[in-house]
């Protein structure tokens, strides 16, 4: 399973941007490969979701790595 740091280079060079982590983790979340909630976290509600724009393009690069389908 591809790091968070590995997600990230693979979508700053397929689209020039950098993302957050917490993107990330909200989209691995909506495919069930999040084991629960980080230690750090209050509440069950997202602070940062990732936005409806760059969804699609955080599942490629998750697809790139064999991580969804």
């Amino acid at each position: 399973m591809a790091t968070y740091n590995e997600i990230q280079k693979e979508f700053k060079m397929r689209y020039g941007k950098t993302i957050k982590t917490c993107w990330i983790a909200d989209i691995k979340s909506q495919h069930g490969l999040t084991r629960g909630n980080a230690p750090n976290r209050f509440g069950e509600e997202r602070t940062n979701p990732c936005p409806p724009r760059h969804k699609e393009k955080i599942e490629d690069a998750l697809r790139y790595f064999d991580m969804i389908k």
